[in-house]
């Protein structure tokens, strides 16, 4: 199984942090944004790790983290060229993944807590994809899920109305048909190739799973969840725990 780390996109609503650096370098807590992704796919078990982020701060990403060797894991880069959507920016992930089941996390979330368990759940799913979800108290930001005691029902991205208060966050995990289930999708209305929609087809082929993630978590996409990112991690010195207990790290 492989990791791909998405850390591409402008980081429009960090601006004007953003002016001179790629989002993911900001600080959390005691570390740039980026070494939590990273050390949540390590603590799955998971080292061989794709970075996809943009032409103008692949230089500032690669100086930063270099071969993998400081997080006892290997890392490959690519270049997202144009900003279309997180969908677009995993199709880059076709040739590395090889067939192979793959977990993938947006750059900008946060978490005390390792996603290990959920991860070891589906290597053992044998096909489709897995999502983790998460109770937010704004839902209107997120792709929201309607879901009965079992099953996913529908997502719907950015809601005006939503169906409920469960957001999917930013840890997705995929079998080999992604990359083709990507090829099929329709741009929205902004140009993007929508996760969403990914999900979606995944939903339609009942072959869409998912687990409640237990530990604190945010993205740190605007200046107030960097904030609250920032404080989250201080309190445990940027530390990972895991399901099975805090004294764990």
């Amino acid at each position: 199984m492989k990791g791909v780390i998405l850390a591409g996109g402008r980081g429009t609503r960090l601006y004007p942090l953003t002016k001179v650096t790629n989002k993911h370098l900001l600080p959390v807590g005691k570390e740039p944004m980026i070494f939590n992704p990273i050390k949540q796919l390590v603590s799955a078990g998971i080292t061989d790790i794709l970075i996809v982020t943009s032409t103008q701060h692949m230089g500032d990403v690669v100086n930063l983290l270099g071969s993998g060797k400081e997080f006892n894991c290997d890392f490959t880069y690519k270049v997202q060229e144009e900003a279309k959507g997180i969908a677009h920016a995993l199709l880059l992930a076709e040739n590395f993944a090889n067939g192979e089941k793959i977990v993938v996390v947006l750059g900008d979330n946060i978490s005390d807590t390792s996603i290990k368990h959920s991860v070891e759940i589906f290597k053992k799913q044998g096909h489709g994809a897995r999502v983790l979800l998460k109770k937010v108290g704004d839902p209107e930001r997120y792709g929201v899920v309607a879901i009965d005691e079992k099953k996913i029902i529908q997502i719907e991205e950015k809601p005006h109305h939503p169906k409920s208060d469960y957001a999917v966050i930013g840890y997705y995990m995929y079998d080999h048909k992604v990359f083709d289930i990507i090829r099929t999708v329709t741009p929205s209305v902004r140009g993007e190739l929508e996760i969403t929609s990914v999900n979606n087809i995944y939903v339609e082929d009942g072959e869409l799973e998912y687990d409640i993630h237990p530990g604190n978590w945010t993205d740190a996409g605007t200046i107030e969840s960097l904030r609250f990112a920032s404080e989250m991690m201080l309190k445990v010195e940027n530390q990972m725990f895991y399901i099975s207990g805090r004294g764990e790290a």
